[in-house]
C-alpha cells in the first residue's frame, strides 16, 4: 500500500490567533525564492520587502537578520517580487515543527535565536500543540 504524504497546511502551522484582522498583514516578498508555508521572515530596512531571515546580516538586505514574521501561505516569488500573507504580531501560537528557516540558520542555537526574535513580537512557537 502506498504511503500518502501532504504538505503542511495552515491548520498545521497556526494553532491560535487572537484576531486575524489584527495579527495578519499582506506584504511584499523579495524576488528569487519559492517561499513555503511557515517561512520565518525578516524585513529589509531599505526596501520594506520581506525575505527569509538569515542567521547573520547580508549586505544589501540589512535588517532581515531579525525574524519578525511568519508566512501563512506558500508563495512562489522565484521570478519576481510577490505578495504574501504573514503573521506580523501576536498573540499567535505556531507549531515549531512547521517553521521553515533560511538555509544559513542551520545550528540549533540559531533556530532558538530566531524563535526568540519571533516571540518578542508575540509570535510564540511551541513544540507540542
Amino acid at each position: 500500500m502506498p504511503v500518502l504524504t501532504s504538505a503542511p497546511t495552515l491548520g498545521d502551522l497556526l494553532k491560535f490567533e487572537l484576531n486575524a484582522s489584527y495579527t495578519r498583514e499582506t506584504v511584499t516578498l523579495k524576488a528569487g525564492t519559492n517561499y513555503s508555508l511557515g517561512s520565518v521572515l525578516g524585513r529589509i530596512t531599505a526596501t520594506g520587502e520581506y525575505r527569509l531571515s538569515p542567521a547573520a546580516e547580508v549586505v544589501g538586505d540589512e535588517g532581515a537578520e531579525v525574524a519578525v514574521a511568519v508566512l501563512l501561505e506558500a508563495v512562489d516569488a522565484t521570478d519576481a517580487a510577490a505578495t504574501g500573507l504573514i503573521a506580523a504580531r501576536g498573540p499567535v501560537i505556531l507549531a515549531e515543527g512547521v517553521l521553515a528557516f533560511d538555509t544559513s540558520v542551520d545550528q540549533p542555537a540559531e533556530r532558538v535565536a530566531k524563535i526568540a526574535q519571533l516571540a518578542a513580537g508575540g509570535l510564540v512557537a511551541r513544540t507540542t500543540v
